[in-house]
C-alpha cells in the first residue's frame, strides 16, 4: 500500500508522558492529478487513527540524570509502535520529529542539551527515519511555537483555513481562538481583530501555508505561554502558599480544595491515619474559599510594562469576544468533563459546571471514593485532584483571561450570516469558549499542527521563485530574519502507484465500508463453493435428474424439418451448446444408448470405462465453458461425444493436428491420438467398411461438429459425400 503517500512521526514530550501521534496524506503530485477546484485551494489533507498513537510515562525530562537510558528504556516501545504503523518501504521517506514542551523547558539549559543530543543519536543509530537536521527535529520548543502549532490544527480541523465563507464571525474574522493547559505551561494563540492587529502588529507572528495549488496562505496570529501556570506548577504554588501560612503552628493543613476529610501529604500521596510529626493536609470541601485561595496565583498584581495584559504581567492584545472564539484542550477538557461533566457535553455553561463542582466538592471523600474507585482509570486520583484543578480553570478563564461567564453574563451577539451561525451551532463553536477533545474524530493537538506545516511545505510553489517559503517568524514583508522553515521540501514519491493504491481512500469510514464489502463478498463466495461442492456429491442418479430438468428447459425445441435439433444458430444456438457444456461437468453426462456402436468406434474399453475416463479429466481440470479457446474446446467436445459416440472425457486440448490443411484427418483431438493419423486413419476405415454406420452419416457428423475446424480461420469443413 503505498506509493502515492506521505508518512510523518511526531513524538510530544510533555512534563507527565510521552505521546507518539501518526499522520499520514497524500503526496502533492498525486493529489493535484484528481483535485477538483475547491480542493485545489485547501490544504493537504491528513489522517491518524487511534491506534496510530500511544503513549507512554513518565516524561522524558525525567531522564535528565541519566540520558544513555531514555533511548532503550524510553523511546523504544514507542518506535516499535510506529514500525508497526508505516510501510517499510516508506520508513526512510518519513521524517520524526521529537518537541519537548514545559517539562523540558524547566531543566537547566545543560541538561536539555545533553538530553535531545543523546534521543538524536539512537534515532539515527537504531531507526532508518528521515532525521537530515537534529536542530530542526529534536529540540524544546518555546510555549509561543507550541501555542501556534495548537492554533493550526484547531484552525484545520475546524475549517477556518479551507472554508472561511462558512465561519465568519463578523469584521471579517473566521478564525478560531486556541487555549492549552498541561501539567506545566498552559499557551493562548489567537488572531486579533483588524483594530488589534493594526495597534500591535510587532507582537503578531507571520504564519505561511501554501495550498494545494502552491499559493501562499498567511495569517498573523498573537501567541504566549505562562510558564508555571499549568496545573501542577499550580498545584504546587498553592501548597507552598499553604505552608506559610499555617506551618509554624499547625502540623494538619486545612485544604479547601480537597474534599472533606481525606487526609494527603503535601505531595498529594494519601494518608490513612494521622502521623505523628508529619506535615498532612486535610480537606474541608469548601469550593468558594478554593477559589478565593487560588486567584493571587494568577499574578494580576504584577506589573504590566507593555499594556494591556493579562496574567502574570505578560502583554496580550485586547480579545475581542464579539468575533474571537475559543477551544480549550487538555485540561480544559478533562477538567470540565472529567468526574463533573458527561463526555457528550457540547457546550460550556459557567453557571451549571459551577453548580456541579460545588455539589461534588461538598461531599465527603469516602463517598466520593466509593463511586470513583471501580473505574478502569485512576478514578480516586482524578477525584482527589479535580477540586482544585476545577478552581484554577474557572479563575485562569474567567478572571485571568476574561471569557464571559456563560450563564450569567450577557454574551455578545455575533455579526454572522445565518449560514454561518447554523454551520457554527453544528458543530458547537458559537460560544466564546468551548471545551474539545476531538473534532469529526481527531484529536486536537499541537502535534497535528506542527506536521499540516511539514505537509504544507511538501507542495511546490506555483513560480518558479519561491519567495514566499512556508513557516513562520516575525511579522514582516517576505521572509523575516527570525523565519522558521517547515523543514520540508517538495520532491517527487516516482510514478510508480499501483491500482490499488488509487482505489484506497484516506478516511477511515471509507476504509471500514471496503472492509465490509469484502467481508460480505467473501461470504457469498463461500457459499457459492459449498453449494458446488453439494452438487459434485451428490450421486450420479440425481445429479443426472437435476441435469435433465435444467436441460429441458433452456433447450431450444425441435422444429419440423430439422435434420440435427441439437445445433442450435447464432447466440441462442451458442448459448445451449455451452448451456449443456457446463451441465456436464457439474452433472456427469448421460449414458450411451446402442453399445455396440460406440464399442466399434473406440479402439479400446467399454461404456463404463468412458464414462470415468469423463469425470476424470472434469475433476482435475478447471476449465471455464464461457471460454473462447481450449477450455471451449473440452465442453463442445463433450457434448459431441454423448451424441455420436467420441470420446471426451479423455480429450487433450493441447494436441493440434496439423495434417488437416491436407484433407487427411479430422481436427478432433482424442486422447486415443496417440499414434497419430493411423489411428484416426483406421477408426474412419473402420467406419466406412460398416455399412450400417456409412449410411447413419456418424462419421461426418463427428468430423462436422469438431470445435476446432470451426475455430480456425485456415480450415475449410471437409465436403460431404
Amino acid at each position: 500500500m503505498g506509493k502515492k503517500w506521505r508518512w510523518g512521526v511526531i513524538l510530544d514530550a510533555g512534563s507527565s508522558g510521552t505521546r507518539l501521534h501518526i499522520y499520514r496524506w497524500k503526496d502533492p503530485e498525486k493529489a493535484l492529478k484528481s483535485a477538483s477546484e475547491e480542493e485545489l485551494r485547501n490544504l493537504p489533507k491528513l489522517v491518524t487513527h487511534k491506534e496510530w498513537t500511544k503513549k507512554i510515562r513518565p516524561g522524558v525530562s525525567t531522564f535528565a540524570d541519566s540520558v544513555e537510558e531514555v533511548g532503550p528504556k524510553h523511546l523504544k516501545s514507542l518506535i516499535d509502535h510506529a514500525l508497526d504503523v508505516i510501510p517499510k518501504d516508506k520508513v526512510e521517506d518519513t521524517p520524526i520529529f521529537l518537541m519537548a514542551t514545559a517539562g523540558m523547558r524547566l531543566l537547566p539549559q545543560l541538561q536539555q542539551s545533553a538530553l535531545t543530543s543523546e534521543i538524536c543519536s539512537y534515532l539515527r543509530q537504531n531507526t532508518r527515519f528521515s532525521l537530515p537536521d537534529c536542530n530542526l527535529h529534536i529540540q524544546v520548543i518555546k510555549g509561543e511555537t507550541e501555542g501556534l502549532y495548537g492554533w493550526i490544527a484547531s484552525n484545520y480541523l475546524l475549517g477556518g483555513f479551507d472554508y472561511p465563507d462558512r465561519h465568519q464571525h463578523g469584521k471579517g474574522h473566521h478564525t478560531y481562538g486556541f487555549l492549552d493547559m498541561g501539567g506545566a505551561s498552559a499557551q493562548i494563540a489567537f488572531a486579533p481583530n483588524a483594530t488589534e492587529a493594526e495597534r500591535h502588529a510587532d507582537d503578531l507572528k507571520l504564519l505561511r501555508l501554501r495550498t494545494l495549488d502552491g499559493y501562499p496562505a498567511e495569517y498573523r496570529v498573537f501567541t504566549t505561554t505562562w510558564l508555571g501556570f499549568g496545573v501542577n506548577q499550580a498545584r504546587e504554588a498553592y501548597v507552598k502558599n499553604l505552608l506559610e501560612q499555617y506551618a509554624e503552628t499547625e502540623v494538619e493543613l486545612p485544604d479547601p480544595c480537597l474534599p472533606k476529610g481525606l487526609r494527603t501529604t503535601l505531595h498529594g500521596d494519601p494518608l490513612k491515619r494521622r502521623e505523628r510529626g508529619t506535615l498532612a493536609l486535610i480537606g474541608t470541601g469548601q469550593f468558594d474559599e478554593c477559589l478565593q485561595m487560588t486567584y493571587p496565583l494568577l499574578g494580576k498584581d504584577k506589573p504590566c510594562k507593555d499594556s494591556p495584559c493579562l496574567l502574570n504581567g505578560q502583554h496580550v492584545p485586547a480579545i475581542d469576544f464579539d468575533v474571537n472564539h475559543f477551544i480549550g484542550v487538555s485540561e480544559y477538557w478533562h477538567t470540565t468533563h472529567g468526574v463533573f461533566g458527561a463526555k457528550d457535553d457540547k457546550a460550556y455553561d459557567f453557571a451549571s459546571y459551577q453548580q456541579r463542582v460545588k455539589e461534588f466538592c461538598s461531599r465527603d471523600w469516602d463517598q466520593i471514593k466509593a463511586k470513583t474507585s471501580n473505574r478502569k482509570e485512576d478514578g480516586t486520583k482524578i477525584a482527589q485532584e479535580a477540586c482544585f484543578k476545577a478552581s484554577w480553570l474557572i479563575n485562569v478563564l474567567h478572571e485571568g483571561i476574561g471569557v464571559p461567564r456563560i450563564g450569567l453574563e450577557a454574551i455578545p451577539k455575533a455579526n454572522a450570516s445565518k449560514g454561518a451561525l447554523e454551520h457554527a451551532k453544528e458543530k458547537g463553536f458559537l460560544e466564546p469558549f468551548q471545551p474539545v477533545d476531538k473534532i469529526d474524530g481527531i484529536e486536537v493537538s499541537w502535534t497535528l499542527g506542527k506536521m499540516v506545516l511539514y505537509a504544507a511545505g511538501q507542495i511546490p510553489p506555483a513560480t518558479r521563485d519561491d519567495r514566499y517559503p512556508v513557516g513562520f517568524g516575525s511579522n514582516v514583508e517576505g521572509t523575516p530574519y527570525d523565519f522558521q522553515y517547515a523543514g520540508s521540501s517538495w520532491q517527487s514519491v516516482g510514478n510508480q502507484t499501483s491500482e490499488a493504491d488509487d482505489d484506497w481512500d484516506l478516511d477511515a469510514e471509507d476504509i471500514l465500508d471496503r472492509a465490509k464489502s469484502n467481508s460480505i463478498n467473501l461470504f457469498f463466495a463461500f457459499v457459492l463453493v459449498l453449494l458446488l461442492l453439494c452438487y459434485f456429491f451428490r450421486k450420479r442418479d440425481r445429479r443426472m435428474r437435476l441435469y435433465t430438468r435444467v436441460n429441458q428447459f433452456f433447450r431450444r425445441p425441435r422444429k419440423p424439418g430439422h435434420s440435427n435439433p441439437r445445433k442450435g444458430s447464432g447466440i441462442a444456438g451458442n448459448g445451449a451448446r455451452r448451456l449443456t457444456g457446463l451441465a456436464t461437468k457439474f452433472f456427469g453426462g448421460r449414458r450411451p444408448s446402442g453399445g455396440g456402436a460406440y464399442e466399434r468406434v473406440m479402439e479400446e474399453g467399454d461404456a463404463s470405462h468412458f464414462e470415468l475416463g469423463e469425470a476424470e479429466l472434469d475433476d482435475g481440470h478447471d476449465y471455464s465453458d464461457s471460454s473462447d479457446g481450449l477450455s471451449a474446446l473440452s465442453a463442445k467436445s463433450s457434448a459431441s461425444s454423448r451424441r455420436f459416440g467420441l470420446s471426451s472425457g479423455l480429450a487433450t486440448p493441447q494436441v493440434v493436428d496439423h495434417h488437416y490443411h491436407h484433407g487427411l484427418a479430422s481436427p478432433t483431438v482424442s486422447a486415443l491420438d496417440r499414434s497419430g493419423l493411423v489411428v484416426r486413419t483406421e477408426s474412419r476405415e473402420r467406419l466406412t467398411l460398416s455399412p450400417h454406420l456409412a449410411m447413419s452419416g456418424v462419421g461426418r457428423r463427428s468430423r462436422a461438429g469438431s470445435p476446432t475446424r470451426l475455430k480456425s480461420p485456415l480450415m475449410s469443413p471437409l465436403q460431404e459425400t
